[in-house]
């Protein structure tokens, strides 16, 4: 934190200085250029402003040059490429510099990465013909380029950088025809990105060439004519981004080819023809965009039968005549399945139920007809269900009322009859659709429609079809009431002798409780097995039952640790592992299972983000109030006080993150999943001490202490660092999420707005709560008119997940000092008389 002292300039043999990520601030000192045998200058990463001083910039033996990621500004000296002949690095991406990228750069003939991105640098960008070591240049998110015919004619100038890996000059100006020379590019390009500029022409011919490609993004440019055939030869080929040009012909079946492809996105081209079916081949491939075109023909069996596909299948807007093949349900991890705007025709088919991972199914504008199958009663987890402007007939499936997270509900313009239900989303006109279903009855007054009535002789014939049930179930009932009886009698003095923690689970016992593993019980997937929600006979305990994968490597292991890790630990913010399953199956297998308290609000994960951003937006059903959050917070700082320092044998959970904070009924977090926890040799918290080194602790990207990625012990600073990214609870923002990226972290982004910018970057939710408590009437606008309580508690936690998350393990804050922090700043807000 400081500033840069001046006085480092006196170091005159100083030839290295590096300082990134230490909060640095104020400008760059001018005494750094009396370094003369200075190689390397490493700034990234702070909030350094002001210029580069002239001075550095006329070192001529320095080799490194990276300023990365600060609020420096000014434009780059005409004389660079003279003044620093040595440089082999130059980075000043993420910042505010100006002007033209001057052509003496082409001097500096050691140059091997040139990274200018997400600047403000404008005009056209000079030849480059003598960086001969170039590797990587980028240029992204500039005004470069000025829309003109010639803006991409220095790409032509790089067919001497033989070594060239990432060519990146997306979101600019650069207008003209797509050069064919970009085909002649070096083999050893493995990512090259155009997209979001003002160019057109066709694909380069040779684009074939490439066959290191591995993320090929031509988006949002005005490329027309056809794909090249020979895309079929980039192998290795993982991301592939065509969308919003003007593309036409027919989608090459060569893209078979590429079986490594993982995301392939066409949407909003003019392909015609029909969806090649060797796309099968494509085994790697989890999200799927064909939308927005004009393709015709039916739907290949083989290709919405992929079972790869988990993320993102979209054939919408496109001339798709035939049915939806029954082998769509072999998508049974796809979150987002869209094949409205086609002519889709046939009934709904029942395997659309074995998709239970759906949380958005979009059907609308087909000719579908029949009833809505039972089996969608299946898709427990959907937030958004279209199947409007259709022929559907027959009642509304009760079932719908039972879908928790359902958000949007369109059933407009078909041919339903009958009583609408009232229960569940049927509850909220303003997130159900029925208008144009003429033969509705009944529901909730706002959607005005007529009361149901039934004719006399549909009445006699009602109550004639009812009575052999009547008589059937008043016999079950007298049956039922002995046996319950009997049941709760040998309940009561079993309790006498049997507790939830003494239970020996059996193999039996576990098929018996999930319905033999049905998908109706099935509420979660994790990285070593399948979670089940159950009730426990002896006792009739809910309980979620995890059943370890064997198959998957570290699976046992993480089986053994949890259970070593959970045995005397005791808290009320730890998920509480009520018994274990350890056997073989009925073929002989080995067989694991952890048997948990159930929560019955699931997750933090599901709350935050509860379904996958798409291209149309997302939203939200589910809403955590400020005082829920904190209290969250507080919940998971208490367990990690607890493991850190109040335990016999003291323990570093390894892999906190929102999926792993379940929130019972009373909205109370419990940490879970102790299948990476660590115990510690003594209390000391130096990360020396530990008991094993946490090579192969690998915790969850984005969450995970930068320091086990390089091989450090596991150690408490580690759950620190992860507990500091949980910042997210309340900027909304995943720290995976794609605007984290090369090396641009939730940290980085929180740091660069507090204190004064946090309204900034917090969750629209709690703005709306905020606005909501400051308006007349609110039960802070009396206190508002001075002190915005909120905007400074916010503050106050941005600054608390900061002093988590610093890079240095030995500078993060206590967990400990984290819970009386946090209740601090929830006592504030009950006193102001906020209380969420």
């Amino acid at each position: 934190m400081g500033n840069i002292p001046a006085s480092l300039g006196n170091l005159s043999s100083l030839e290295s200085l590096y300082l990134p990520r230490n909060n640095l601030s104020g400008s760059i000192p001018e005494a750094l250029g009396d370094l003369i045998r200075i190689r390397e200058i490493a700034l990234g990463l702070n909030w350094l402003s002001g210029s580069i001083p002239r001075a550095i910039l006329n070192c001529t033996s320095l080799a490194v040059l990276d300023v990365t990621e600060n609020q420096l500004q000014g434009s780059l000296p005409t004389d660079i490429g003279f003044t620093l002949p040595n440089l082999e690095f130059f980075g000043i991406s993420y910042n505010q510099f100006s002007g033209p990228i001057p052509p003496s750069i082409s001097n500096a003939t050691n140059l091997v990465e040139l990274e200018t991105g997400l600047n403000n640098l404008s005009g056209g960008v000079p030849f480059l013909e003598n960086l001969h070591k170039l590797q990587r240049l980028l240029f992204s998110a500039n005004h470069l380029g000025s829309g003109g015919p010639h803006d991409l004619s220095f790409l032509c100038s790089l067919g001497n950088a033989t070594g060239l890996k990432m060519l990146r000059i997306e979101d600019n100006s650069f207008g003209g025809i797509m050069p064919d020379c970009l085909s002649n590019f070096s083999t050893t390009l493995t990512d090259l990105a155009t997209g979001e500029n003002p160019t057109f022409g066709e694909m380069p011919r040779g684009i074939g060439n490439l066959v290191n490609l591995t993320r090929l993004l031509m988006h949002s440019n005005g490329l027309s004519g056809g794909v090249p055939s020979n895309i079929g030869n980039l192998r290795n080929l993982v991301v592939l981004n065509l969308r919003n040009n003007k593309l036409s012909g027919v989608i090459p079946s060569s893209l078979g080819n590429l079986e490594k492809l993982t995301v392939a996105t066409l949407k909003g081209n003019s392909f015609e023809g029909i969806i090649p079916s060797n796309l099968s081949k494509c085994q790697n491939l989890i999200a799927l965009d064909l939308s927005h075109n004009n393709l015709s023909g039916t739907i290949p069996p083989e290709v919405v039968g992929l079972s790869s596909l988990s993320a993102h299948l979209s054939l919408s807007r496109n001339h798709l005549t035939g049915v939806l093949p029954f082998e769509v349900g072999n998508l049974k991890l796809l979150a987002y399945l869209d094949v409205s705007g086609n002519m889709l025709r046939d009934k709904i088919p029942a395997s659309l139920g074995n998709c239970e991972g759906l949380l958005v199914l979009e059907m609308q504008d087909n000719l579908f007809h029949g009833f809505i199958p039972q089996s969608i009663s299946s898709l427990r987890s959907i937030e958004e269900l279209d199947l409007s402007h259709n022929n559907l007939s027959g009642e509304i499936p009760k079932f719908l009322e039972a879908f928790d997270f359902l958000r949007i509900l369109n059933l407009s313009y078909n041919d339903f009859e009958g009583m609408l239900p009232i229960e569940g989303i049927f509850k909220n006109m303003s997130a159900t659709f029925v208008i144009g279903n003429d033969k509705l009855c009944g529901g909730m007054p706002e959607f005005q429609l007529p009361k149901c009535s039934f004719s006399a002789s549909q009445t006699k014939k009602f109550a004639h079809k009812m009575q052999l049930p009547i008589f059937i179930f008043l016999g079950f009932l007298s049956v039922a009431l002995v046996l319950a009886s009997l049941y709760l009698y040998r309940l009561k003095r079993k309790r006498e002798s049997v507790s939830t923690s003494s239970l020996n689970v059996s193999y039996r016992t576990i098929v018996q409780v999930t319905d033999n593993f049905s998908s109706e019980k099935l509420i979660g997937v994790g990285g070593f097995g399948c979670v089940y929600k159950g009730i426990l006979h002896e006792n009739g305990n809910i309980v979620a039952i995890k059943v370890l994968n064997l198959l998957h490597r570290g699976a046992l292991k993480s089986f053994i640790d949890e259970c070593e890790a959970v045995r005397n630990i005791r808290h009320r913010n730890l998920l509480k592992v009520l018994t274990v399953c350890s056997g073989v199956d009925y073929q002989g297998n080995d067989f694991k299972a952890l048997v948990y308290e159930y929560m019955v609000n699931g997750s933090l994960e599901d709350w935050l983000h509860p379904y996958p951003r798409h291209d149309e937006g997302i939203g939200c059903t589910k809403k955590l109030n400020f005082v829920q959050r904190i209290n969250v917070a507080i919940d998971v700082a208490s367990a990690l006080d607890y493991l850190h320092h109040q335990c016999q044998r003291s323990m570093v959970h390894c892999d906190l993150k929102p999926s792993n904070v379940l929130l019972d009924a009373e909205m109370v977090g419990h940490v879970g999943d102790f299948g990476l926890a660590k115990f510690l040799l003594n209390t000391s918290s130096d990360a020396s001490a530990n008991q094993m080194s946490s090579a192969g602790v690998r915790g969850t990207v984005g969450y995970a202490a930068p320091e086990y990625a390089m091989g450090s012990d596991i150690s408490r600073e580690g759950d620190v660092y992860s507990y500091g990214v949980l910042l997210e609870m309340f900027t909304g923002f995943s720290p995976t999420n794609e605007m984290f990226k090369d090396n641009y972290s939730i940290c980085n982004f929180v740091a660069a707005a507090v204190p004064e910018r946090v309204l900034e970057i917090t969750d629209d939710i709690l703005l709306q709560e905020r606005e909501s408590c400051m308006s007349p009437g609110g039960p802070l606008y009396g206190h508002c008119k001075t002190k915005d309580i909120i905007q400074e508690s916010l503050a106050t936690l941005y600054e608390i997940g900061l002093a988590c998350s610093v890079v240095a393990p030995r500078e993060r804050v206590s967990i400990t000092e984290v819970a009386v922090q946090l209740r601090l700043i929830r006592n504030k807000l009950y006193a102001s008389g906020f209380h969420g």
